[in-house]
């Protein structure tokens, strides 16, 4: 490809980040509307039940939720504020630390997916039609790494 874009192409990047970002405040506010916390909670809470021993190492979630270090420790911050997950000691480094999921943030997930799941729903699998989800999954395929 050339070092120039078509028309197209800069259509469709913006109309990615446009839709990215509309659905996810949608999200965001329905949740909020609820009384949940931002979906981010839940993906790292999500990512902490999924991990061996339930406890990831903060650099493995920034590579797994897309965050960088400065939002990620915002986000831990929060959340252990809320005695939703806990800073630990690695016991194979001394100069590192886990990030665990704590009983609170296994009991949130449960309770906090029904929510989740309909507005994902209503903002996101209600918009298209029958198989445009394997379409678009396969388009987004081609995006990632």
């Amino acid at each position: 490809m050339s070092g120039v874009l078509c028309a197209n192409s800069i259509q469709a990047w913006a109309k990615l980040v446009r839709a990215e970002a509309c659905v996810l405040d949608a999200v965001e506010r329905e949740l909020r509307a609820e009384g949940f916390p931002p979906p981010i909670w839940y993906d790292l809470l999500l990512e902490l039940k999924a991990a061996p021993e339930h406890h990831l190492r903060p650099v493995e979630l920034e590579a797994r939720l897309l965050l960088k270090q400065y939002h990620l420790s915002r986000v831990i911050d929060r959340m252990e504020a809320e005695q939703l997950v806990a800073r630990r000691k690695c016991p194979t480094d001394a100069r590192g630390l886990h990030i665990a999921l704590l009983p609170a943030g296994g009991a949130l997930l449960k309770k906090m997916w029904p929510a989740y799941q309909a507005a994902i729903g209503r903002h996101f699998a209600a918009k298209l039609g029958p198989g445009e989800h394997q379409q678009l999954s396969a388009l987004l395929d081609k995006l990632l790494p």
